[in-house]
């Protein structure tokens, strides 16, 4: 049940200002019948200003006389006095103290085996800064030396699930991306009246030059006149 802003002060000028039975002013405010008695007889609350409902939009003055008519009628709020509390947005993901440590390890296993996921989702994946990922990547991190790829659901830093929905989600981006850049290309090629780079032949081989014939040996004495024995025969003979 909504209880008024400051619930004793309001019995307190409730009894001060009011002909509402003690029972009225108990159930209005929250509090126990003896305790409201408390307060009429200054036992109870002493030194406490009472606060007015009705200037502050609590109750109305009609509620207020319809009750006073009526012993066995319950006081109504106008609104709640305490203000509904707005639901927070889901913002940064918060990292305990002693795993922050381990937060480059985890952008660095990110950036070399999954390139494809965009900073963005490693920012809220693991909570981290553009900055910090930028210096990682860039190997400028104060602690670069000691960084080693390490996953961040064995650190502790995101859940399997969590990780895998990112994964899913930058795979589903390079696909997109790629189909685009590949519509984009056979655009531009109806364009210019070229067919897309996949579709060009391959350039025919270039036919290497006929070899030259090779020249004849010129003949020697011995292919003219052939051997010694054979073109004189034996001049010793008769």
């Amino acid at each position: 049940m909504a209880l008024p802003l400051m619930p004793k002060a309001t019995a307190v000028w409730l009894i001060d200002n009011t002909k509402l039975t003690f029972d009225q002013i108990a159930q209005f405010c929250g509090l126990h019948p003896l305790e409201v008695k408390g307060i009429a007889d200054g036992e109870v609350a002493v030194g406490i200003v009472g606060l007015d409902p009705v200037a502050n939009s609590q109750v109305s003055a009609e509620e207020i006389a319809r009750c006073e008519a009526d012993p066995a009628g319950d006081l109504k709020l106008l609104t709640p006095a305490v203000p509904v509390q707005r639901q927070k947005t889901k913002g940064a993901k918060y990292t305990p103290l002693s795993k922050r440590q381990d937060r480059p390890d985890a952008i660095a296993w990110l950036l070399k085996y999954h390139p494809e996921v965009a900073d963005a989702q490693v920012q809220k994946l693991l909570g981290t800064t553009k900055a910090t990922i930028d210096s990682v990547r860039n190997r400028t991190h104060w602690n670069h030396a000691n960084i080693k790829p390490r996953d961040p659901v064995s650190l502790g830093m995101c859940s399997q699930t969590e990780l895998d929905r990112v994964l899913i989600l930058a795979a589903k981006r390079r696909e997109n991306r790629e189909k685009r850049e590949a519509r984009e290309q056979a655009r531009a090629g109806r364009e210019t009246g070229l067919p897309p780079a996949a579709e060009i032949p391959a350039a025919a081989p270039v036919d290497a030059p006929a070899a030259e014939p090779e020249k004849p040996a010129e003949p020697t004495v011995a292919d003219v006149f052939g051997t010694g024995g054979d073109a004189g025969g034996d001049d010793s003979e008769d």
